[in-house]
């Protein structure tokens, strides 16, 4: 018997939902960072096993605020809770919930019967595994949901990761794969070298501008079997343009040659990346930008 279900993953900014997803496929699906809400599209992920396929889809992490860029990532999440067929809902073991925490809580109770709870980061040193269970049984676990296990995972090592993943499957429906098994994720090539571009420029200019960029493929072309890339890292200000090149243009180089050297693992052909910088004022707050890079 077949089983194939789509998995939302929730959780607040930083819990190591990426992480997570990337060690369940088994290679880089979503970018990495240390900033808060790097996330900002429903990531698709795949695993399969020899009974059953799990989508999984990483959303942003659920922060309070009413800016438009993070009020349009809560719609991202929102939508991909109702779609899917389970909802993985992921805590970090070394920090205490707070107010972020108990608005997810509140969230996932009309959910239960389609929930699966994990800790995370138990191999941290400040983990504190009890008193996350302790918040969950104050604030989401119903009579019909306490006997249901909750999983405590290391993104980082991999403990726990299997019997997760075969906790899910047991849940899935019924169904055939709708991916090919050597799938592990469904983003288009333009997306996955933006993303992994965006991911080398906030990890060294965080602090910064932390959420002050997006990156822009501008052309692809094949050439000689070789991929050809144009592509702009795009900021609000002209002011923060010197920033992200650097003096000598040593950053936007360090930038350059860190994304090629993940892209070389990612992809089977050579790429050729040209790499620049240009302003887009006050990009977070056009609806119709906005619009077209959050989905």
């Amino acid at each position: 018997m077949q089983k194939c279900a789509f998995v939302s993953i929730i959780g607040r900014p930083s819990v190591g939902k990426s992480t997570l997803l990337n060690k369940m496929c088994g290679e880089k699906v979503s970018i990495i960072s240390t900033v808060p809400q790097t996330t900002r599209n429903a990531i698709r992920g795949i695993v399969n096993r020899e009974n059953g396929q799990l989508i999984f889809v990483d959303t942003p992490g659920r922060h309070v605020s009413n800016k438009k860029i993070n009020l349009k990532l809560m719609e991202v999440s929102d939508r991909s809770i109702q779609d899917s067929d389970l909802v993985l809902y992921v805590l970090d073991a070394s920090r205490i919930p707070g107010q972020e925490e108990c608005e997810i809580a509140e969230r996932l109770k009309s959910l239960s019967n389609k929930t699966i709870i994990a800790i995370n980061k138990i191999d941290h040193q400040s983990a504190n595994i009890e008193k996350i269970k302790e918040f969950l049984s104050q604030n989401i676990l119903q009579d019909e949901q306490a006997k249901q296990p909750i999983f405590n995972v290391s993104a980082f090592t991999g403990d726990g990761i299997e019997e997760l993943i075969n906790a899910l499957i047991s849940l899935a429906p019924e169904g055939q794969p709708l991916y090919d098994k050597e799938y592990y994720t469904d983003q288009e090539t333009g997306f996955r070298i933006s993303e992994i571009i965006r991911e080398k420029a906030i990890n060294r200019l965080h602090q910064e501008l932390p959420h002050s960029l997006y990156v822009e493929i501008a052309d692809m072309e094949f050439k000689e079997d070789k991929l050809w890339v144009r592509a702009f890292i795009i900021v609000e200000r002209e002011s923060q343009k010197g920033m992200v090149v650097g003096k000598g243009g040593e950053m936007i180089k360090s930038i350059r040659l860190a994304a090629l050297k993940d892209l070389k693992r990612i992809f089977d052909w050579k790429i050729d990346l040209d790499l620049r910088v240009k302003t887009g004022k006050d990009w977070r707050s056009r609806d119709h930008l906005l619009k077209k890079l959050i989905v």
